[in-house]
Order: structure tokens, then sequence, then C-alpha cells
């Protein structure tokens, strides 16, 4: 029954039952209602009215931030059911709406302000009030929080590949904003990787891995194909270039960053391993002796991870492999650490460094990696540590002094075990 058409809320010559409220300065105000309105829209008047000794008169309780609230409600009461949402225009006035109505057991208005509340958009601050008073009003108002309830594990798999997707460029990138797409997508996969329960098994699903398997070789693909083409870029577009591989590189590092929580970081250091002589052969070609600084510092950083993850056991890899990951990249670390600290001395204002943090783990790592070698892996090594000018860094002497008493306590072991054959020969 549309009531609207017929009686006014606050029409005195119609009115059967007036409703006292106290206003923000505390004065009681009346309202002038019908009780065929209120006993339709409301249970709590039905109840109320339906009291023979109520009267005509009834005093609702309401505090001064909620003044402005009740009059809405009793002013909602009046109108017809379609023309409900067209009266609710602010989360903060609908959330305040919604309590009265619920309290009052308006159904009709409590379903339209559910509805408008589900349906509308949310400021940040909004969604964390609207997740309070929803907590505190029951299950009747749940369904405005649809669009943050939990989804299955299947739904957050389906998004987790489709963002690595993105992430990766696999199938191609998406212009005209594919970088910034392509930025946010790695962010959401960070944070989905984050300390949720459901992580562990999407990222142990065999799909799953697949894809970030396949986004891997994918960016260090490009990263590689972008650098090897370098060489062959004419001057005038080498800032470009440039440009394109120091992102390729950024994707490279972002994998790094993530396959840790995957357990996916042996697959990085095999890619990465698998890279590692053509990328150091573009990047000490003679074109890039003073150029690219930025890049040969994010180079030694990804390969300082490398090295960490192999040094301190969390990725296990033959000795061979060891031996190789190090024989490829001493070296230049070698060679680049000094010549980033002239750089430094000349300019103060030159901002590719290795600063002291990742000079002490890189150093560390690769110590460790040398005493976990086969005793002759380590003298070649060592020797051709000795041999270069760079002594001072890496600093390998700590690995060299255990390699000292290991040698000669192998060598006393073999003493000790050939006595003992020989007495066991003698005394038959």
């Amino acid at each position: 029954m549309q009531y609207g058409c017929l009686k006014s809320f606050g029409d005195k010559g119609t009115s059967d039952v007036v409703l006292r409220l106290r206003n923000s300065e505390g004065r009681p105000e009346w309202f002038y209602s019908h009780s065929s309105v209120l006993v339709s829209k409301s249970r709590f008047f039905a109840d109320r009215l339906s009291n023979p000794g109520s009267g005509s008169c009834i005093e609702i309780h309401c505090s001064d931030s909620t003044y402005d609230h009740h009059v809405n409600l009793l002013r909602l009461l009046y109108l017809p059911t379609d023309s409900l949402f067209d009266s609710l225009d602010l989360v903060q006035s609908a959330l305040a709406v919604l309590r009265l109505a619920i309290a009052f057991r308006c159904e009709d208005v409590t379903n339209c302000c559910i509805q408008y509340l589900e349906a509308v958009p949310w400021e940040d601050k909004e969604e964390e009030q609207i997740v309070k008073e929803v907590s505190e009003l029951g299950p009747v108002a749940m369904p405005i929080l649809a669009r943050i309830q939990p989804v299955d594990l299947s739904a957050t798999k389906n998004v987790f590949i489709s963002a690595v997707r993105f992430a990766t460029s696999i199938g191609g990138s998406c212009p005209p904003f594919g970088d910034e797409l392509k930025t946010s997508a790695q962010e959401q996969v960070e944070f989905m990787l984050g300390g949720d329960e459901d992580t562990p098994l999407v990222t142990a699903d065999d799909e799953v891995k697949s894809v970030v398997k396949s986004g891997l070789s994918q960016v260090c693909s490009l990263f590689e194909n972008e650098l090897s083409s370098f060489l062959l870029v004419p001057d005038i577009t080498a800032e470009i270039a440039e440009t394109r591989i120091l992102q390729c590189l950024s994707d490279v590092e972002w994998m790094c960053n993530i396959l840790p929580k995957m357990d996916l970081m042996k697959d990085f250091v095999c890619s990465w391993g698998g890279i590692s002589r053509k990328i150091l052969e573009i990047v000490e070609d003679k074109k890039l002796d003073n150029a690219m600084w930025v890049l040969k510092v994010k180079l030694i950083e990804v390969t300082g991870k490398v090295l960490e993850a192999v040094g301190y056991g969390n990725v296990i890899l033959p000795a061979p492999c060891r031996v190789q990951l190090l024989k490829t990249w001493l070296p230049y670390i070698r060679k680049i650490k000094p010549l980033l600290d002239a750089k430094a001395d000349e300019d103060t204002d030159f901002p590719y460094k290795m600063d002291e943090d990742l000079c002490q783990s890189i150093e560390g790592a690769i110590v460790l990696l040398v005493l976990a070698l086969p005793s002759n892996d380590q003298a070649d090594i060592l020797t051709d540590w000795m041999k270069t000018e760079q002594l001072k860094y890496p600093d390998l002497s700590e690995a060299f002094e255990v390699w000292c008493y290991r040698t000669k306590s192998a060598k006393r072991r073999l003493m000790e075990g050939l006595d003992r054959v020989g007495n066991t020969t003698i005394s038959l």
C-alpha cells in the first residue's frame, strides 16, 4: 500500500498518533503520524499500538547523535517501497538508518538499506566502519559484506594464475597501459603471497607452479634477448633500449623475490645460471665500459640473492654447478667493485654503488660456497684469488685459513690411516 499518496508525515489534521522525540537541544519534539502507516511498516510500532493502554502518544528515546537519523527513518516509513532507494545518498546515513530500521523492525527500509550498501562504492574508512557495524547487527546485514567474503580455493587459484600471466607478460603485453598494469599485477601477486592460510594450498598446485615457471622462463628470455640486441642498437635509440633492458631486469628481480615464497628458488637459480655467461659477455663488452652502471649494480644485487640461496643451503645444487656459479660471477664481482668505488671517489654524487650490507652478504655467501666445495675445487678458486690484484674484495682469507687447516687435518688422518694399515700387516 502506498501511504505516501494518502497521508503525509507531520500532517496534524489527519494524524491519530503522536511520536515524541528529544531533539539535539534536549527539548521534546512532536511528530504527527498515522497508526495505519506505522503498523504496516514497523513491527515495533505494531506491537506498541496493539496494546490497549498505549494511548495516542509514543515516546522514543534517542541520543543527540542519532536524532536526525530517527527523523529520517520516520520519513522513510511514509515513502512507497520503490522510492526508498532515491532517498539514500550517503553510506554513513544509510548505515545509521539501517541500525534503527533493524531495531524498529522495519522490513522494507531494512532491505532497502542492505541493498543500497551492498551495491554502492565504499571508501576505505567507510569499509572499516561497515564491517564493524555489520558484525554488530548480526546475520540480517551480512549480505552487505558479499564483496569482501572469502572466495573458494578454485577462484583464488584462477585469479592468481591470471595475475602471474599478466605480471610476466605471458601471451604478450597489453598496450597502451601494459607496463602500468603489469606492475600492478606484480604488486597484487606479492600481496596474495602474504601470510594467508590459503596461500600454501594455492602455491602447491601443479598448474600454478607450471604457470609461474613459464613466467620465469618468459622474463629471463626477454631480458636476455633485450640485452643481446643492445650492442646492435644505434646510439640514437640506446636510451630507449636501456629503459627496456632495465624494465626486463626489474621483472627478473621481481621473480627472484617471489619464488622463495613458493619454494621455487631453485628454478630461479638454475635459470639465472643458464643465462649468466651470455649476460656477462655482453655487459663486459667495450661499448659498455663506462655505461649502464645501474644495470651492472642490479646484476650484482640479483646475483647476490642467488649466491645467498646456494651458499646458505636454501637451494641444493651439485658441486659442479656450484663451482660453475662461482667461477662465472666471482671474477666479475672482483672487477666491478673497485670500478664502482673509483667512480664514487671521482664523483660524490655517483648513485650506483654496492652498499656495505650488499658487500657483506655477498662476501659471506661466497665464503660459505667455497668452503662447501670439494677440496681441489677450493684450491683452484683460492689459487685464482691469490693471483689477482683485488684481494680485498671479496676477502677469502677466512676460507683460505679453513682450507689450510682442513688440508693438514686430512693429511694427518691419511697418515694415521696408513700407519694403522701398516701395523695390521706386520702383526699378521
